[in-house]
């Protein structure tokens, strides 16, 4: 199981529901574009510094669940 419990957000109130991140208006949707601009970590942490790595990561793996649900539902 992956640990991202505590970071991934879905609240109906912040950006229509979408996951973010600790509940702030960062979305998991948000990090998964910047890194497909191959933006660094770092990169990412510089422009929005209320992020750390672990909710980079916590985005990631999120998508990969969603992501791997979505193909044994399939």
């Amino acid at each position: 199981m992956r640990h991202y419990h505590s970071i991934i957000t879905i609240d109906p109130n912040i950006r229509s529901g979408k996951p973010t991140i600790r509940g702030m208006r960062i979305t998991v949707y948000d990090i998964l574009e910047m890194l497909a601009q191959k933006m660094t970590f770092a990169q990412i942490i510089e422009d929005f510094p209320e992020l750390t790595e672990e909710d980079i990561v916590a985005a990631l793996s999120f998508a990969a669940d969603k992501e791997h649900q979505r193909l044994i539902c399939a």
